[in-house]
């Protein structure tokens, strides 16, 4: 399996790895048929992302794109972060193994789970806001790519 020298960098030299103490919402969100597990903190004053931090258990590739969506999102408003998708997290990444996208659907799903307990700590979500948040409890993982492996049942 060949990853870009950016999926390396992130996995070999995460950014944004901790916890924040005292943030303002958190998503984590874990998939039993890989087993990976994300959480994102994030820091959010005035609806703008002060601060995003990560605690994954998984294989590079969570790691990679746990790290690079925190990147993607710090700074941006939570209606911007709103707007974060898999692909994006892929293609910032200079592209993920098919039977790694699962890690890049994860990653949205942690920023978008964290955003959804911000939206509904404040009050602001809205039915239009609530359809963004609609794929959230989806299995990150497509159990069809990974019938070449040798020795996996996906069950």
């Amino acid at each position: 399996m060949k990853y870009s020298d950016k999926v390396m960098d992130h996995f070999l030299h995460p950014r944004n790895v901790g916890e924040i103490e005292d943030a303002t919402a958190s998503g984590t969100v874990g998939n039993p048929t890989c087993g990976d597990i994300m959480r994102i903190d994030l820091k959010i004053v005035d609806g703008i992302i002060e601060d995003a931090k990560f605690m994954t258990f998984g294989c590079g590739s969570a790691v990679a794109t746990s790290s690079m969506a925190t990147e993607m999102i710090k700074g941006k408003s939570v209606d911007e972060a709103l707007e974060l998708t898999n692909k994006a997290v892929a293609e910032a990444l200079d592209g993920l193994p098919a039977v790694k996208m699962h890690c890049s659907v994860l990653a949205e799903q942690a920023v978008k789970k964290a955003l959804l307990q911000y939206y509904q700590d404040n009050d602001l979500l809205t039915d239009e806001i609530r359809e963004k948040f609609g794929d959230l409890d989806e299995d990150a993982h497509d159990e069809s790519e990974d019938e070449d492996l040798p020795g996996l049942k996906n069950q």
